[in-house]
């Protein structure tokens, strides 16, 4: 049998009410800060209207300083100037110089044999001399014919003049009962003929001249006109002999030795290697704002050289455009042909702007709405953008220095008011 233990019982105080609900006092006031401090939290999660991860956005903070607008652009190296020699006639070529050979400025470079059109020189050059002969006999023939009415002039000079003193003559011996009345009018007879002859005479020398001058200049003329094409015929037998119309280089042979070429065939290029430009492709949304001489910088090789653009093509080709830019002095020695360089050309260049880095948040927001990042919010901003270059873009209004925003694309915000970053 066991004892009872009523006598090791003690009476325990009950504890207070406060103390029994300390735990659940506790409880309640953590749970109340946690909520207090959630909140604002939960408050901009339930009125945001899409979240997104900061993780996978590209952020770009706003600065105030210097904006330089221009365009870089990868090109090749071409002759400014490079005419492409062209056959003059049908015939044989024989080349004076090699592809690569430096050349001067009208030094022969290739000869044509053109037997048929040097045959045909010389053919119309003998016409010529026929011509000419006929010419100087037509001269010759003019002035004997001229002599010849003079001498009839002065023939029927002397003519009436004889008839006049035997008229004279004859009125004295009549006079003198010597002459019958009949032999004097005989007289004055001739003496009118030997006058009408004179004066025929003279109308003969004054109308001669014009028919000599119309005979000696037909055969003139024929002269002249077959010595204009003997001229035309002499000059394409003289650019037989092609000649280097620069200084510089002889770059691509298009024909080989001894080639048998018709007319017009391209024989041969010649570079001018004091004029060398780069080409560059610009896109089409920068073409507009191109214009010759603006101030570009050329690089290659780890070097640069001051530039400016020379030239702009009218013609959009792919969604590009031709531009041509030079050296500002003379081109470096030992460049060639198509050899790849870059380019720079300056467009434009602002003091004291906001600027912020170019991304495709241009495209999403049409370049009017950024999402400024403010803690873990991005608050769609209105904003107006200014001038642009390929990596950075001028801030007008709507954003200030510091302000860090989304420049990646913001389709998938979908035009909310508020994006939640996380």
């Amino acid at each position: 049998m066991f004892r009872e233990t009523t006598g090791q019982d003690r009476v325990i105080a009950a504890a207070p009410v406060w103390r029994r609900r300390a735990p659940w006092l506790a409880g309640a006031a953590l749970l109340l800060i946690v909520m207090a401090l959630a909140l604002p939290a939960a408050r901009r999660l339930l009125t945001a209207e899409a979240t997104a991860s900061l993780a996978r956005l590209n952020v770009a903070t706003v600065e105030r300083g210097d904006f330089v607008r221009d365009i870089a652009a990868e090109g090749r190296i071409v002759a400014a100037v490079s005419p492409t020699l062209y056959a003059p006639a049908a015939g044989i070529v024989q080349l004076r110089a090699q592809a690569g050979d430096r050349v001067e400025q009208d030094a022969v470079i290739a000869v044509i044999d053109s037997p048929e059109l040097s045959n045909r020189l010389a053919q119309e050059q003998s016409q010529l001399a026929a011509l000419d002969i006929d010419f100087q006999r037509a001269r010759l023939q003019a002035r004997r014919q001229q002599m010849t009415v003079q001498e009839s002039v002065d023939r029927a000079e002397v003519d009436r003049k004889t008839a006049m003193r035997e008229v004279e003559r004859s009125r004295k011996a009549y006079e003198q009962g010597a002459y019958s009345e009949l032999q004097v009018l005989r007289n004055e007879d001739a003496l009118e003929k030997a006058e009408f002859a004179l004066s025929r005479a003279k109308e003969d020398l004054l109308m001669e001249p014009e028919q000599i001058r119309f005979d000696v200049e037909s055969k003139k003329l024929a002269r002249d006109r077959q010595q204009l094409l003997v001229g035309d015929l002499a000059r394409q037998v003289g650019q037989l002999s092609l000649k280097a119309p620069v200084a510089g280089q002889i770059g691509q042979l298009l024909i080989a030795e001894r080639a048998s070429v018709a007319r017009d065939t391209p024989l041969l290029t010649v570079v001018d290697l004091s004029r060398l430009e780069l080409e560059i492709k610009v896109p089409e949304s920068f073409a507009r704002d191109l214009a010759t001489g603006m101030p570009a910088q050329i690089s290659g090789g780890g070097k640069q050289w001051p530039g400016e653009l020379s030239a702009v093509s009218p013609e959009v080709v792919a969604g590009q455009v031709s531009a041509r830019v030079r050296f500002s002095g003379a081109p470096p020695e030992g460049l060639r042909q198509n050899q790849r360089l870059s380019a720079r050309v300056l467009l434009d260049e602002r003091k004291d702007v906001l600027t912020v880095q170019r991304g495709p948040f241009l495209d999403s927001g049409a370049g009017r709405v950024a999402y400024v990042i403010r803690g873990d919010i991005a608050e769609r901003t209105p904003i107006e953008v200014g001038a642009t270059s390929l990596n950075r873009v001028e801030i007008l209004s709507g954003l200030v220095a510091g302000d860090r925003i989304v420049i990646s694309g913001t389709d998938d915000f979908k035009s909310a008011a508020q994006v939640v970053l996380h």
